[in-house]
């Protein structure tokens, strides 16, 4: 449909004519004034959303990490300086980016290299490979030793979340990070410290998760509450929305993605209780949709869950690209941008969280059950 001069409504955009790349343009310039196309374009729309709009007062923030990131340094660079500005409230991560992220607090090393090596010459000479990432085999020896030593505890004779375990864990690595005089190179401790709960949507899915497997054979009470972790992390969204709104950070895909979405359907379908969904929905992945896996999946597609409320669905955006490009850079101009929120510190609060969850199922389910019982009269 064209307007009164004539002009289609579609030509209504800035036209694209980005000023000359100097050495003096600042990353945010860049940023605004070149990224005006294709990824590039859904990459300034990721920055602007998510500075804009997800850092807002009133958001509580989740972010979901899959992808081997802490070994290729990401959560040094990026992750632990969202999480120390309040940038993130609550992460579902995989155990593997956890457990990886810890071999820098207890001093153990990882190496840049190549992804073109002979990986029988590797296997000998007892070096791991994660694409282009190289350590010792030592390293991982040294970490499991870690984790078997440090659950031994009396603290961790129970059942407990996963967020009460790798807080608990955090304080260990935190501790081991001031014996070695290091700071800032993890993101367990920084999120134990900021009191930024962090779950594991399939906690057996890694390292950390087969050493506690050995210490059960070895007699240990450690089990981790899955049922919890889904109540949990429900109850923050609820949360979230009764307070404000609900905004989903997805680097990458996989399980992590699915466990901070799940948590509306949870909330909806499983539980009973009126929602619309999350408000804000920000994904950086490499991912194909048309695979039909839950990686690749749109914001659209999840609205039909209840994944995401569909009056908010412009409030979305899908930047196809790698994370390891993505996310620094996203970090960076977030950080020029928008000065530092107060830490909502949602670790101490998942105790009140949870009985504010259980309290209105409670509310549901006895309105539900009134309904399906038609009264008698007389």
């Amino acid at each position: 449909m064209k307007g009164a001069m004539g002009k289609s409504r579609y030509l209504d955009g800035e036209p694209i004519r980005p000023r000359a790349i100097t050495g003096s343009t600042t990353l945010t310039e860049l940023i605004d004034n070149t990224f005006l196309a294709y990824n590039a374009a859904r990459l300034r729309e990721a920055c602007l959303l998510f500075t804009r709009k997800m850092l807002e007062p009133d958001v509580t923030v989740g972010v979901s990490i899959s992808g081997a990131l802490t070994p290729a340094g990401l959560g040094m660079s990026s992750l632990i300086p969202l999480v120390e500005h309040g940038f993130i409230d609550w992460i579902v991560s995989t155990g593997a980016n956890l457990y990886h992220d810890s071999h820098f607090a207890l001093g153990l090393s990882m190496h840049a290299g190549s992804p073109f090596l002979d990986d029988r010459a590797l296997r000998k000479e007892g070096v791991i490979r994660i694409y282009d990432v190289l350590f010792d085999y030592e390293v991982l020896l040294s970490t499991d030793a870690f984790y078997r030593r440090i659950i031994e505890a009396d603290e961790f004779q129970k059942e407990m979340s996963s967020a009460e375990f790798h807080y608990k864990a955090g304080k260990y690595v935190r501790e081991r990070e001031k014996i070695l005089g290091l700071d800032r190179v993890s993101l367990l401790s920084a999120a134990c410290e900021a009191g930024v709960p962090i779950y594991t949507s399939s906690p057996g899915d890694s390292s950390i998760g087969m050493n506690v497997a050995r210490a059960v054979l070895d007699g240990s009470r450690l089990r981790f509450d899955v049922a919890r972790d889904v109540n949990e992390t429900a109850a923050i969204v609820l949360d979230a929305k009764k307070k404000g709104k609900s905004a989903v950070f997805i680097l990458g895909g996989g399980s992590p993605k699915n466990f901070v979405l799940q948590t509306e359907p949870h909330i909806q379908e499983i539980l009973g209780i009126r929602d619309a969904g999350h408000d804000y929905y920000l994904q950086v992945t490499d991912a194909r949709p048309d695979t039909g896996g839950l990686s690749g999946a749109t914001p659209a597609e999840a609205v039909s869950w209840g994944k995401v409320d569909p009056d908010l669905l412009p409030d979305a955006v899908v930047c196809y690209t790698d994370t390891t490009i993505a996310l620094p850079i996203l970090t960076a101009y977030a950080l020029s941008l928008h000065k530092p929120r107060p830490l909502s510190r949602l670790y101490e609060q998942r105790d009140d969280l949870y009985r504010d969850l259980l309290a209105e199922y409670s509310r549901v389910r006895t309105e539900n059950e009134a309904d399906a019982y038609p009264k008698v009269h007389d």
